[in-house]
């Protein structure tokens, strides 16, 4: 996905197994964020400082959706466990990833292996990709500020 791109309707399955399809947010800005994995420390800080700052994030026109490749199930825990209130895409074909160019080769302590980079997706009222925040620039602790930043 490139700046200027339209979002595709299909998003996936929500944790309840439901369709999520971006014309549910047709109106809103929408801010689909990418993350690695549930009820991690990282992912956890991204997670609840949205939740924290979903008021503001919502009182500026956006939506919130989070995608990783955990299924339905982890989604829900996760979900409960911070009272997420925003919903989860479970990936867990790795289709979005994928095409959004966000799954990859990662390494950490020297170890190589396949997953997600964390990144966030603008959408505008319309669905056009107007912003990426990158892996680089995403502070988990001060996501929502990131965000709600206009430049």
């Amino acid at each position: 996905m490139k700046i200027g791109d339209k979002i595709p309707e299909v998003l996936g399955t929500d944790q309840n197994g439901e369709p999520l399809l971006a014309s549910q947010f047709s109106g809103q800005k929408l801010a689909l964020f990418f993350y690695p994995k549930d009820n991690t420390s990282g992912c956890t800080a991204e997670a609840c400082n949205l939740r924290d700052n979903y008021a503001d994030l919502r009182k500026a026109g956006y939506a919130l959706v989070g995608v990783s490749i955990d299924n339905d199930r982890s989604h829900r825990k996760f979900i409960e466990k911070h009272q997420l209130p925003f919903p989860l895409v479970a990936d867990t074909d790795r289709q979005l990833v994928e095409l959004f160019g966000v799954w990859g080769e990662k390494k950490l302590y020297g170890r190589t292996y396949m997953g997600t980079f964390r990144t966030t997706f603008i959408f505008n009222e319309e669905g056009i990709l107007e912003r990426i925040i990158t892996p680089d620039e995403i502070n988990t602790a001060a996501h929502a500020a990131q965000i709600l930043r206009t430049n």
